[in-house]
């Protein structure tokens, strides 16, 4: 079918014509992200002087450290304000090597890193360079917003793999056996997950692992939560697990969250030679090398003592306590205790739709949380603990509030 065809009156001054042009079918499919719209309808309230809480917030609500602040002030006053490769600074990407074979045990060599500008930036430069037309890539749901949209761009199909309370929020085993096809290509693993929380174990990571290398599939391995889990085993990259796994795996991480550097936009992957050349070449005529300055910032976040994330981590484990133990007085919803992030995922359905719901609470007690549609799970709603204790417990008693004049239908 023929694409919308879009037009402008010409003037009789013919300052403006008649003009036709067609919008690329790929970007006009895409849907445009619900975190962010609602994140920016909750700040647009609270600068008009509504008490909002914000329960949408999808990076850590801590400044960033000052020794980072004053590696960046230090490259602007030395002048480190130029072009860098196009990869990122090799010093930057040799800490990061360091860092891989230090908490990862994942062994990279420099020239097989990337820097780009954030995660999300990485993590649409594999799948534009992996996945193509009458190819599927395997998403988890509930899944990351963008993932799907970033699937669209490159023309490939996402697959669905439906998950539920039942087994954590996570694929078993057998369910990914019988949804890998001849036009399988990639499976996206987010451990910690956006939006469940949840973190696959060593046991389950060798299992899909095992897999993936039976039918050739490439992982993409998005870790970027990796430094923020509670109560659990040592962290496994599915990448570290043998050879075989590690030659099928993209990991991709950075430093927004776990050193709350969110607008810094520097985000990193690493895998095979090959690969990571084409991803070279796409940015090489995308972006270009990331910000030089947030470069020498992320090698300092990456070189310095993690006294800082430890201290962040500690607090977001309290704030999970303070909001799960809150929820937990009101009985018309449920979740799963999230392992690691900074999220709950909770089953709001006996209330209705999530989309009308989370409208609802925000315009009516001004609380602001992501309906699960966004994630691909309707009935469910996201919230986030980066905030303070205080209006954790100010946001759910609104919540509960609520609930309590809109009696389940």
């Amino acid at each position: 079918m023929a694409s919308k065809r879009y037009f402008i009156e010409r003037q009789p001054d013919n300052k403006l014509g008649t003009l036709t042009f067609n919008i690329n079918s790929r970007v006009k499919n895409i849907v445009g992200s619900s975190t962010l719209a609602i994140t920016a309808k909750a700040k647009t309230l609270k600068a008009q002087g509504y008490d909002v809480v914000n329960f949408a917030a999808g990076e850590p609500d801590f400044d960033t450290p000052d020794s980072i602040k004053a590696a960046a002030i230090k490259a602007i006053e030395t002048g480190f304000t130029k072009y860098t490769p196009t990869i990122g600074t090799i010093e930057l990407r040799e800490a990061i090597a360091k860092k891989f074979q230090r908490d990862n045990n994942l062994n990279y060599k420099a020239s097989q890193i990337i820097v780009s500008c954030g995660a999300k930036h990485s993590l649409f430069n594999i799948i534009q360079v992996l996945a193509d037309s009458g190819e599927e890539v395997l998403i988890p749901s509930p899944y990351w917003v963008s993932y799907p949209e970033m699937v669209k761009l490159a023309g490939a199909t996402a697959k669905f793999l439906k998950t539920s309370a039942k087994t954590n929020f996570k694929i078993t085993p057998q369910q990914l056996s019988e949804n890998i096809t001849r036009s399988t290509k990639l499976l996206i693993l987010n451990s910690p997950s956006n939006p469940t929380g949840m973190l696959y174990s060593k046991k389950e990571l060798e299992q899909i692992a095992e897999i993936c290398v039976k039918n050739n599939t490439f992982v993409i391995s998005d870790e970027i939560y990796e430094k923020l889990i509670y109560d659990t085993s040592p962290y496994t990259s599915i990448g570290s697990l043998n050879k075989d796994i590690f030659d099928l795996t993209i990991t991709v991480n950075g430093v927004s969250k776990a050193y709350s550097m969110t607008g810094w936009r520097i985000g990193y992957c690493a895998g095979r030679q090959d690969i990571m050349e084409y991803i070279q070449k796409l940015q090489d005529h995308s972006t270009s090398n990331p910000t030089s300055i947030s470069q020498a910032a992320a090698l300092e976040a990456l070189q310095a003592s993690e006294e800082n994330v430890l201290s962040m981590r500690n607090a977001f484990k309290k704030r999970c306590e303070i909001m799960t133990s809150a929820l937990d007085k009101i009985s018309e919803i449920s979740y799963i205790k999230p392992q690691g992030a900074f999220y709950v995922f909770c089953d709001f359905s006996r209330l209705g739709d999530s989309e009308t719901t989370a409208k609802r609470i925000l315009d009516e007690v001004n609380v602001a949380v992501i309906p699960g549609d966004s994630f691909g799970a309707p009935g469910f709603l996201r919230l986030s603990f980066a905030t303070s204790e205080e209006r954790i417990q100010e946001g759910i008693k609104r919540i509960a509030e609520w609930i309590r004049k809109h009696p389940i239908r």
